[in-house]
C-alpha cells in the first residue's frame, strides 16, 4: 500500500495511491464506513496501518478502484509532506564511502554517523529549498527514508521490519561552507528550514521486495548527480533500526535518513530530486534567499 498527504483548500489530509489516483481517507470513512484517522502521523501514532493494510490487500484495491470518481488523477494531485511533526528524525552522515569522499573525509566503520534534524526543517514535494543567507555552499543530498510504525526499544537486527511502517525519499540539504568551517557545526548545518524535503509517498515494507537490492539516486536538473544501491550502505536500513532502538526509544513516526550516494552543490533556480527504484519522484525546486531577498 502507498499512502500520501494530499494539499486541498489549504489542507493537508492522508491519501491512499492506487492504480494512477489518489482517494483520501475522509473519502473511505465516509463512503465505506471507516473510522480511520485522517493525517498519517496518527494513523502511525494510533497502530492502525496493519488494519488498513489488511483491508486494502483483502478486498480493498477493488473497493477503493470502484470509488474512482471520488478520486484525484495522480498527476493533478499536489502532495504536502508526509506529515510535519514527527517526534525524532535522524540523519546518518557519510554512510556511502562515496560522500566521505565530498568532503575529504574518512566514512565511518565501526559506528553511523547519527545526527538530529529538527521538524521545522520539513518541507514536502515541490517546496522550495531554500539557501540560507547564512551559506554559500549548501549541498541537496538523496537518501532513502525508513519510517518507524512501532514504539520500540532493544530491536534486533533480524526483527527490523516488524517496527517499521515503511519508506520513502528524502532530499537532505546541508550547509557544507559551514560545516566545513568546524565538525561540530553539524547541527547548525542540517537544521535551517526547507532542509529536509520527505514524501510524497510512505511505501508499506510488503511493496518492497528487497531494500537492499533499492538503487538511490541524486538528480540535479534532470540528470543523475550520483546513484548507487543500499547494498552499498556501511550501516544497512536493518543495522541502523536495531542500533538506534538501542540508544533510546524509538516512536511510530520517527525516522532515519539512511544517507546519500553523493551530494550536489545547489543554486537558486535549479531542481533537485530523489529517485528510487519503484517509488514516487521526489523534486523540489532551489531559491536562493540571498538573490530573492
Amino acid at each position: 500500500m502507498r499512502l500520501a498527504t494530499l494539499k486541498i483548500k489549504g489542507l493537508e489530509t492522508a491519501s491512499i495511491v492506487h492504480d494512477g489516483l489518489v482517494i483520501t481517507i475522509a473519502t473511505l470513512n465516509e463512503k465505506l464506513g471507516k473510522d480511520w484517522p485522517t493525517d498519517i502521523l496518527s494513523i502511525l501514532q494510533q497502530d492502525r496501518l496493519d488494519a488498513i493494510n489488511d483491508w486494502y490487500r483483502n478486498g480493498g484495491k477493488e473497493q477503493v478502484a470502484a470509488l474512482s470518481d471520488e478520486a484525484i488523477p495522480l498527476a493533478e494531485a499536489q502532495f504536502g509532506p508526509l506529515y510535519r511533526a514527527p517526534r525524532k528524525i535522524f540523519g546518518i552522515g557519510l554512510n556511502y564511502a562515496d560522500h566521505a569522499a565530498d568532503l575529504a573525509e574518512k566514512a565511518p566503520s565501526t559506528e553511523p554517523a547519527s545526527f538530529f534534524k529538527p521538524d521545522t526543517a520539513i518541507i514536502g514535494p515541490g517546496d522550495a529549498i531554500k539557501i540560507p543567507l547564512q551559506s554559500n555552499g549548501t549541498t541537496a543530498e538523496a537518501e532513502l527514508g525508513v519510517i518507524f510504525g512501532k514504539e520500540c526499544v532493544d530491536v534486533e537486527r533480524e526483527d527490523w521490519l516488524s517496527v517499521v511502517a515503511g519508506f520513502t525519499t528524502i532530499i537532505d540539504m546541508t550547509a557544507e561552507d559551514i560545516l566545513r568551517r568546524n565538525p561540530r557545526y553539524l547541527t547548525l548545518s542540517k537544521s535551517f528550514e526547507s532542509f529536509f524535503s520527505f514524501g510524497p509517498q510512505l511505501v508499506t515494507t510488503d511493496e518492497i521486495e528487497d531494500v537492499m537490492k533499492l538503487k538511490v539516486a541524486t538528480i540535479y536538473n534532470g540528470e543523475v548527480h550520483a546513484e548507487n544501491v543500499v547494498s552499498n550502505m556501511t550501516f544497512p536500513p536493518d543495522y541502523l533500526v536495531s542500533f538506534h532502538s538501542k540508544v533510546m526509544k524509538m516512536y511510530p513516526g520517527d525516522i532515519i535518513s539512511t544517507g546519500t550516494p553523493r551530494a550536489v552543490h545547489i543554486k537558486h533556480g535549479d531542481q533537485v530530486a530523489c529517485r528510487i527504484d519503484g517509488f514516487a519522484t521526489l523534486e523540489c525546486p532551489v531559491i536562493d534567499k540571498k538573490v530573492s531577498k
